[in-house]
């Protein structure tokens, strides 16, 4: 079995198939497909902690995705924050981060809270919307491109061309494939370089390309990187916050009765949802994994949505339980922890505080249509009703 291949990921399957391999330790070999060299794959908590840990022996600079070729590695490597190892890493992280960080992410909160809370409550007088599609894309899009310094009347073309980029469009029906649009990305961002560079403002556009440490070929790989990354894994997550409320009745009354809920609540959706699936690396020395020894150049992989349905870290994994410990790894692990977090904590908490406020109950209309990808765990199309507070309690109180 080639676990690259992007059709096990639209079988209902996947989730029985995650946890058993999570519970076995499972170390596999895929051969030579979606990566030409072939590539191990991990599944278990510890089994993808070990592999991502800070001191483990592996790079992320030939590619941390599926398609991994040895003899043909990642251009971006050492050049872009996400395939960039040791001081490298560390120079571009120590500019990104400022723009990613808690402390930007609590100066952010009000705004975010507001539009939220009115894209929410247009949601709601609709009766509701295919949230994977509408309402999921904006709310990341919006905070990334604002710390970007893009013009928000450019953010729904950037939203289109991040979703071919980095598999939201799912292949099987693009109209434009992911290097087209990365392309596309690439030459948007260049104009708006070349603008910051004559007229500097104060967002993460004009930090990169006014540190002389950086050449025009780093700054739009990790304008780039932020720009899809930021948007992509998030959307995922708020399309998937309106399923796990689907399953899980009750949910908005105890938030609406306990609003400090809300913290575990985004943890347990970030953990249930787990948009980003895998994380590639390369054995930089003979390395040994449970009962299988890879060897030095050898990829492997971590499957992040198996590691967080571990079922020896968490009972009845396929259930959405908030409450559980924090340790789930939907955010990665070790010195590639998603610089991003903090924001993704603040859209979904914004978007749970409001959906609280507004909504009573959510369902699932029709069947969801899962994407076709080994990269981005999520949905082309998710429809759901929403089910206003108000409406809601009059008609608890007529039939009582």
């Amino acid at each position: 079995m080639d676990l690259g291949d992007p059709d096990l990921y639209l079988d209902p399957g996947r989730f029985a198939r995650w946890r058993r391999y999570a519970a076995d330790d499972a170390v596999l070999w895929s051969d030579a497909g979606t990566s030409p060299g072939g590539f191990w794959s991990v599944f278990s908590l510890a089994g993808c902690r070990a592999v991502l840990a800070p001191k483990a022996a592996f790079t992320s600079e030939y590619g941390m995705m599926i398609g991994f070729d040895r003899d043909h590695p990642d251009k971006a490597g050492g050049g872009m924050l996400v395939v960039a190892d040791g001081p490298r890493h560390t120079r571009l992280r120590s500019v990104i981060m400022p723009f990613l960080s808690r402390a930007m992410a609590e100066s952010l909160e009000d705004v975010v809270r507001q539009e939220v809370r009115q894209l929410v409550a247009d949601a709601v007088s609709a009766g509701g919307l295919d949230v994977a599609a509408s309402l999921g894309p904006v709310i990341p899009a919006s905070v990334v491109c604002r710390l970007l310094g893009v013009p928000a009347t450019d953010r729904d073309m950037l939203i289109e061309l991040t979703s071919h980029a980095f598999g939201g469009a799912d292949s099987s029906f693009d109209r434009m494939p992911p290097d087209a649009a990365h392309s596309e990305m690439i030459l948007y961002l260049a104009d708006l370089v070349a603008e910051r560079r004559h007229s500097p403002g104060d967002d993460l556009i004009s930090a990169l390309a006014g540190d002389p440490r950086f050449d025009l070929r780093e700054v739009l790989l990790n304008c780039d990187n932020v720009l899809v990354g930021g948007n992509e894994t998030t959307r995922h997550a708020i399309a998937g916050c309106f399923h796990a409320l689907a399953t899980a009745a009750g949910t908005l009354d105890r938030l609406r009765s306990d609003p400090d809920l809300v913290g575990p609540l985004v943890e347990e959706v970030i953990r249930w949802t787990s948009p980003a699936m895998h994380v590639l690396r390369v054995a930089t020395e003979d390395v040994e994994l449970p009962g299988q020894r890879v060897a030095s150049g050898e990829a492997v992989v971590a499957w992040l949505p198996a590691a967080n349905r571990d079922p020896r870290h968490f009972a009845a994994a396929d259930e959405f339980r908030p409450g559980r410990p924090a340790n789930h790894l939907g955010f990665g692990y070790g010195p590639h922890h998603c610089l991003g977090a903090a924001l993704a904590r603040l859209e979904l908490r914004a978007l749970l505080l409001a959906l609280a406020e507004f909504v009573d109950s959510v369902s699932v209309v029709g069947e969801p249509v899962p994407l076709r990808s080994n990269l981005v765990h999520g949905y082309r199309h998710l429809q759901v009703r929403l089910e206003p507070v108000g409406r809601a309690t009059n008609h608890r109180e007529a039939l009582s």
